[in-house]
């Protein structure tokens, strides 16, 4: 086992360094430093998600990826039978484990989360590692529903984690959810127009969050899915990539695994985004040649070096 204090980690910029550029980098990548980054999301034995994504993208963007599950599941919720194994009980030790051998931390990386308590012990790790960059993907909902795991008290409380996030990536439905904004048969739906685009990341930005990245508008007569960016002093810009008509469970945790690869290599918020839009795309051609992809999820693994290519 090595010595940490040895060889002290390379810290982020926080946001409050660089508010006015998206294309200033969040994270400053130094010679050989590997960044380590806490991933705390649900593990899931079939099905192409969660930290079953987080792993293998942000290693090959040569992170030391330290998971830390909030979840066991045999499958991904799309399939009609899944076993869910809880973990919250353990996850006070488990950290608590990692501070007593000296584990330092450049980022902390939170997805999927299995119970309201789970919430509170993100908001710990938080406080443990102060300038860490913070990165919130809000799973929890999408196309206007809430996914079968999450109650009411643990759709409010992952509300909020936008509070103190560097990064937030919420869909359309978990932004509406974290606003406070109608789901379900009231729900806004993905055609919306730049303007309330805008009006949802500001809001976003007014509840905490430092940089937002809104994403699935996917307006009707249109072949494009576009994803906004804007933050505290920020433009707004857009980021579009074809519309591929066929839906692939764990898009959304690529998604945000591409963008925190990109970001922990050095690059900008704009070309994280950019990466991670166009890897999701590439992802999803790759899955459609694969058998039963819409039930077993996206596949990249062929698409791996790109994310290596990061570094260069």
């Amino acid at each position: 086992m090595g010595n940490d204090s040895a060889n002290a980690p390379c810290r982020p910029a926080r946001s409050a360094d660089f508010e006015g550029n998206l294309m200033t980098n969040l994270y400053e990548r130094e010679d050989a430093y590997i960044p380590r980054v806490a991933a705390i999301h649900d593990l899931c034995g079939y099905g192409k998600c969660s930290l079953g994504v987080a792993i293998p993208v942000l290693s090959a963007a040569g992170c030391d990826v330290c998971p830390v599950p909030t979840g066991l599941f045999s499958s991904h919720t799309a399939f009609p039978g899944w076993y869910m194994h809880d973990t919250t009980d353990i996850l006070g030790d488990y950290l608590a484990a990692w501070a007593g051998i000296g584990v330092e931390l450049d980022a902390v990386y939170s997805g999927f989360l299995g119970a309201p308590e789970q919430v509170d012990i993100i908001k710990q790790v938080w406080e443990t590692y102060p300038k860490a960059l913070r990165v919130v993907d809000p799973v929890m909902a999408d196309h206007g529903k809430v996914y079968p795991t999450y109650t009411p008290e643990l759709v409010e409380a992952m509300g909020t984690l936008a509070n103190g996030a560097d990064i937030l990536t919420p869909n359309l439905t978990e932004a509406a959810i974290i606003l406070g904004e109608p789901i379900g048969h009231d729900w806004c739906g993905t055609d919306i127009s730049d303007a309330e685009a805008a009006r949802m990341i500001d809001a976003l930005v007014a509840k905490g969050a430092k940089h937002v990245v809104l994403k699935g508008i996917q307006r009707e007569g249109e072949s494009v899915i576009r994803n906004f960016v804007g933050g505290v002093d920020c433009d707004m810009f857009e980021a579009a990539n074809e519309y591929l008509p066929y839906m692939l469970h764990g898009t959304g945790d690529l998604y945000c695994s591409c963008l925190m690869a990109a970001v922990m290599a050095g690059r900008s918020l704009r070309d994280a985004v950019v990466f991670a839009g166009d890897f999701t795309h590439d992802a999803m051609i790759v899955s459609a040649k694969q058998p039963d992809f819409k039930n077993r999820g996206v596949s990249f693994e062929p698409l791996l070096g790109k994310v290596a290519q990061l570094l260069g």
